[in-house]
């Protein structure tokens, strides 16, 4: 349940209410905006008579979420939460664009496509050290030597870095390089990975799972919410479907749905959505225009080289075309692209 105090409730009064949640074993979170404070009762599912909180002062009224996510929700905190990454606002009026290469490969490649990107209006840099990929024989990215490239990068463009980890034991050492922390799909239900950052309190970006309902990543999302982080960036990248012509099948009607159930913020993986370079800009412009907060686009000045997921990577020049279309479209919804 949340309790909502009233409009000019005193710093006693809400931690009164604190005290309270606290005694009846439970856990509080606030969510403090403009007008009112917000109290979350988060904990497990016995029941608690509303008029234990509905009559204590300052106490406006009680309310039960009766999703099974509750952080996530907008019931919780209603208004848009917006994640800070070095003077980048994700969740905000300005569309982020996050682009690079599937996996960091070698040192020349990480750092002409860091460039290219940064100079076609690219936000933040992407680039994986860690390869979780489906055949055991394909490769698996660099590792910790990635990581390195990675802030070598980050030292030459002052671009941010996104990268993924797929292991708690890998959270501190991927935390010292990168900015964004990203799950990917295959470990959205990781829940020792999702506690540990949860409990970093770092910015997270996780990816929905590919056979996962838009509940089941909410719930995801609850467990690093439940550790009082709550930067956390959700990720559309595609569903599995029967559909054979695209690699995943882009679920745009996600876009809005969690826009209106969740206030975290929302970015679109069109990428590994389509499977093919030839369709990303108008994934991309789709998903703009359904109101997205951001693209994570995959990016390589060789393609054809690309240890990992060529065919669906722009080079450079088709990168910078894509972000001028998507700044018009960015414009015709009430939204900027900027850079």
């Amino acid at each position: 349940m949340i309790v909502v105090m009233q409009n000019g409730a005193t710093k006693e009064q809400i931690q009164a209410v604190v005290r309270r949640v606290h005694e009846l074993g439970f856990r509080p979170h606030l969510s403090e905006g403009q007008e009112r404070t917000i109290i979350g009762v988060i904990g497990d599912e016995r029941p608690i008579d509303d008029s234990v909180f509905r009559l204590m002062d300052g106490v406006e009224k009680v309310v039960r979420i009766l999703k099974p996510y509750k952080l996530a929700s907008r019931d919780f905190h209603p208004e848009n939460t917006i994640v800070p990454i070095n003077g980048v606002r994700i969740g905000d009026r300005s569309v982020v664009i996050i682009a690079g290469p599937c996996a960091v490969e070698s040192r020349e490649q990480i750092l002409e496509t860091a460039q290219a990107v940064k100079e076609a209006g690219a936000h933040i840099l992407r680039g994986g050290a860690f390869k979780p990929r489906t055949s055991p024989y394909s490769f698996q990215g660099l590792g910790y030597k990635g990581l390195e490239l990675l802030a070598e990068a980050k030292a030459a463009t002052g671009l941010p870095v996104i990268t993924e980890v797929m292991a708690p034991e890998q959270v501190p050492m991927v935390a010292e390089v990168a900015d964004i922390l990203q799950v990917g799909t295959r470990n959205m239900q990781n829940y020792n990975l999702l506690h540990a950052l949860g409990a970093l309190g770092r910015p997270v970006l996780l990816k929905r799972g590919m056979m996962s309902t838009m509940e089941e990543l909410l719930m995801s999302a609850e467990y690093i919410l439940s550790h009082g982080n709550y930067r956390v960036i959700l990720c559309e990248r595609g569903i599995r479907t029967f559909e054979p012509y695209t690699r995943n099948t882009l679920d745009i009607s996600a876009v809005p749905v969690l826009k209106e159930t969740t206030h975290l913020p929302v970015v679109v993986d069109p990428s590994h959505a389509a499977g093919r370079w030839e369709w990303v800009t108008s994934l991309s412009l789709a998903a703009i225009a359904a109101g997205a907060d951001g693209l994570e686009v995959e990016v390589h000045p060789h393609p054809d080289k690309a240890l990992s997921d060529g065919a669906q990577s722009l080079r450079p020049e088709r990168f910078a075309e894509m972000v001028a279309r998507a700044r018009q479209v960015a414009e015709a919804v009430g939204r900027t692209v900027e850079g």
